[in-house]
């Protein structure tokens, strides 16, 4: 079981836009909530957003609120992070995972069984 961040990380200058790619593979991941984080040099993971199978609700972080979004393609089992408007501050590591329920406590994620490789994304000011 497991996920694979197949494409779409790389360098955009600032303003730019990314899509990264996540296809699941062992599992059928609209059964499962999504979860998209990322990792810059020297800090700890965090969470960009979390979209809940249940109801289809998306809950974003504040600094991707209006930029990011996520879509699916059931057939192709593939979930997509499209960013928009990308600051340098944007600059990390994304990973997707996927849960049986995806917890937001004071800003922090949790509930992740299934984690993808991550994919590096570099914003140039």
């Amino acid at each position: 079981l497991r996920f694979s961040c197949r494409r779409g990380g790389g360098l955009v200058q600032a303003g730019g836009s990314l899509r990264l790619s996540c296809a699941a593979s062992g599992f059928s991941f609209d059964n499962y909530d999504i979860g998209w984080f990322r990792q810059a040099p020297g800090k700890e993971r965090e969470g960009v957003l979390c979209f809940r199978s249940s109801d289809g609700s998306t809950y974003y972080a504040d600094s991707m609120k209006g930029r990011f979004t996520i879509s699916s393609d059931n057939a192709k089992n593939t979930v997509y992070l499209q960013m928009n408007s990308l600051k340098p501050e944007d600059t990390a590591v994304y990973y997707c995972a996927a849960a049986t329920a995806c917890t937001v406590v004071a800003g922090v994620f949790t509930g992740m069984n299934y984690w993808g490789k991550g994919t590096q994304v570099t914003v140039s000011s």
